[in-house]
């Protein structure tokens, strides 16, 4: 039975960071030390508790974010652990948005990468306190300085150094401990789990006390003690730089920093204490705000993180499980419930009833018959909450804000190989779609295809082998697609009517539209010149509608417009025959009948791609890239690494791994991850026009 522990001692965190960072590996050690498991698991032998999922195991990455919770010095620390690769970006996004802190893991050797920069991104976008730990401190090239260097470089962040590495790479031993001036050093005897300190040798004692002095000024400005003892040169006590570094954090003036060495278990237990004594407890946290899902939108509501105020949760992930069905991922902001209850659905406007409430340990769960705010918790049983809704009190209905998603760059068709496996086909693809907001299902209208969308090619690789593994569905698949999208490059006018009569009845709507770029990532926009006496009010909706759907699909390849605006400058109305079909038909027409003229602009997915390559491959690399249709934005240089940033249109990248090992003797890696839409050349439109339209 969970214990019952004050919000004043509960910590909500995610572990984050690039892939191969070694952030599974951290939370496995802490595992460890707090007690929760006996045996810790190793990434490359597929025995983490964390990484449960067969392909995680056999991959050594992690694929879904996994929660977890473990007791420290009296304090309760729920953990998602999240994935690191750019394919599975969403997983971070919707556990940040709950979350209360981030405990971000840095390579020693590689410092901040591409998708670390991300997922920091994100942590800054929800107002997430965080906290570093460079890890790796024992990898051949690890450099302290250079990983907190890049911190202020490429993040932007404010390092606060609490420890300093004593040696690296095969000299790593321990850590120094700046605020006791101590030097820690871990028993590999115990696999870490005892260590002791010790003085800090007379040839590095500048260093700690200059590191020290650093830490004393970070503090010193949001305490005032600790500022009063700085400035009369007198040390502050421990317990008052405590003190500053947690407001330091909560606030965002700083970041505290940490390093070790997780796979040999040294630096994990100062981490522990450093999540405890710095990150933020729900009661740290602003009340959580929302909206009347009845009322003005406009004014806010908010909700403290009380057990007794009325119930607030967000619903952030949906799982699906064999034998115990659906799983709704919950964090309570506020008030309390428990199984058996009737809550409120405010963002669909349905009453559920809670089956059953489960604690998680990654795929293991512990019944529980209460949950209150600050808990994160698994529903069993709700039938209609999906990702991003909130449930509430019916009597105080509180809408949260939603979690965006990005769209889907990259699909594949796939058909199924047998007769069973079309049976349940469709059912096993609605229940990956209920778990993944970023996994989306289309049918090719023309060819009738099954098209899977996803954020990447192992995006799509894993949801593949999990329709195999776990829903036994074989499927055929075909090879991946871009997934383009056209836009206009000129303004035009145009003209639609629609005008029929049948059966006595008669339907007549009249429009014109201007149809103009609307600018890069602004979506379709759409605006009102027309007076009522052309265009009533009443028929405006329709207007719009037959716009946007017309939109749908361009006049080159049928692709989805995007960024236009359209106005609609006049028309005409019928005084007893027009109706809003006709209207929607007429804004279509006008559409279908301005857009080819507009000179419309195919584009594509372009992916910003960081390669890592040793300097004799860099020649190779660079004529791969430009073959690619890349471009190159930037050249960086690591110990005798070279680090090229280019962008690279999605396309030009399918089957880059496989070339990039063979040009790099297996020595270099990349990172992709997307940009940004952008023009394609004239010749590759044509080709992938004739492509669609069957050419070629």
């Amino acid at each position: 039975m969970a214990r019952e522990t004050p919000l004043s001692r509960v910590r909500n965190i995610g572990i984050a960071a690039h892939i191969d960072a070694g952030k599974t590996t951290t939370t496995e050690r802490i595992l460890y030390y707090t007690g929760l498991i006996h045996r810790m698991g190793d990434v490359d032998d597929g025995t983490t508790q964390m990484d449960w999922m067969d392909q995680e195991q056999e991959r050594g990455i992690t694929i879904t974010s996994a929660a977890t919770t473990c007791f420290w010095r009296d304090h309760r620390i729920n953990i998602i652990d999240t994935p690191g690769h750019v394919d599975f970006t969403v997983e971070v996004e919707r556990c940040l948005r709950v979350l209360d802190g981030m405990v971000a893991v840095f390579c020693a050797v590689g410092g901040v990468e591409p998708q670390s920069e991300t997922v920091w991104r994100q942590a800054d976008r929800y107002g997430v306190p965080r906290i570093a730990f460079v890890n790796k401190m024992d990898r051949l090239g690890a450099s302290f300085p250079d990983a907190v260097q890049s911190m202020r470089e490429r993040l932007g962040a404010r390092p606060v150094l609490l420890q300093l590495p004593c040696g690296s790479a095969e000299e790593f031993r321990g850590v120094y401990d700046l605020l006791r001036r101590r030097r820690i050093v871990w028993h590999d005897e115990t696999q870490g789990a005892e260590f002791h300190d010790e003085e800090v040798p007379e040839a590095d004692r500048a260093a700690v006390e200059q590191a020290r002095q650093e830490l004393v000024e970070a503090c010193g400005e949001v305490d005032d003690e600790v500022m009063a003892a700085y400035v009369e040169g007198r040390s502050p006590d421990e317990a008052a730089l405590l003190r500053a570094l947690r407001k330091l954090t909560i606030t965002g003036r700083g970041v505290p920093v940490l390093c070790g060495a997780a796979l040999r278990n040294k630096g994990v237990q100062p981490l522990i204490d450093a999540i405890v004594d710095f990150l933020p407890s729900p009661l740290d946290m602003p009340p959580i705000e929302g909206v009347h899902p009845d009322r003005d939108k406009a004014r806010k509501e908010r909700r403290e993180a009380t057990v007794d105020g009325p119930l607030a949760a967000l619903a952030f992930k949906v799982t699906t499980d064999q034998f115990a069905g659906t799983l709704t991922w919950l964090r309570l902001y506020s008030g309390s419930f428990r199984t058996g209850q009737n809550v409120y659905n405010a963002t669909k406007a349905k009453h559920e009833r809670v089956g059953k409430l489960v604690q998680l340990h990654a795929n293991k769960r512990e019944e529980v018959r209460e949950a209150s705010a600050g808990q994160i918790v698994a529903a069993v049983g709700l039938r209609f909450t999906g990702t991003g809704d909130t449930l509430s009190d019916d009597k105080h209905p509180l809408l949260l804000d939603p979690i965006p998603f990005p769209e889907p760059v990259i699909s594949v068709a796939v058909e199924p190989k047998t007769k069973d496996d079309e049976e349940r086909l469709a059912g096993a693809l609605g229940k990956l779609q209920l778990e993944d907001p970023s996994f989306q299902v289309r049918v090719d209208g023309e060819t009738g295809q099954t098209l899977l969308w996803g954020m990447g090619e192992l995006h799509l690789e894993v949801l593949v082998e999990r329709l195999k593994r776990e829903f036994r569905v074989h499927v055929n698949t075909g090879r991946p697609q871009v997934a383009y999208k056209e836009t206009v490059s000129a303004a035009v006018e145009s003209e639609g009517r629609f005008v029929r009569q049948a059966a006595g009845k008669g339907q007549y709507g009249h429009v014109r539209l201007r149809l103009e770029p609307n600018g890069t990532g602004r979506g379709i926009a759409f605006r009102n010149l027309a007076s009522p006496s052309e265009v009533p009010g009443a028929f405006l909706t329709a207007v719009e509608r037959g716009v946007r759907d017309a939109l749908g699909a361009g006049p080159l390849a049928g692709y989805p417009m995007v960024d236009v605006a359209v106005t609609l400058l006049g028309g005409s109305c019928h005084d007893t025959d027009s109706t809003e079909m006709a209207f929607h038909a007429a804004a279509s027409i006008a559409v279908r009948d301005g857009t080819p003229r507009a000179q419309p602009v195919l584009l594509e997915p372009v992916m910003s791609v960081e390669v890592v390559t040793p300097e004799a491959a860099l020649g190779d690399v660079l004529g791969d890239l430009k073959a690619r249709r890349g471009r190159v934005v930037g050249m960086r240089q690591r110990g005798d690494l070279r680090l090229v940033d280019a962008l690279v249109p999605l396309s030009g990248m399918f089957g880059y791994a496989t070339d990039l090992r063979s040009r790099s003797q297996g020595r270099a890696t990349y990172t992709m991850q997307f940009a940004q839409y952008e023009p394609v050349p004239a010749s590759v439109s044509n080709r992938v026009v004739a492509q669609v339209r069957g050419g070629l």
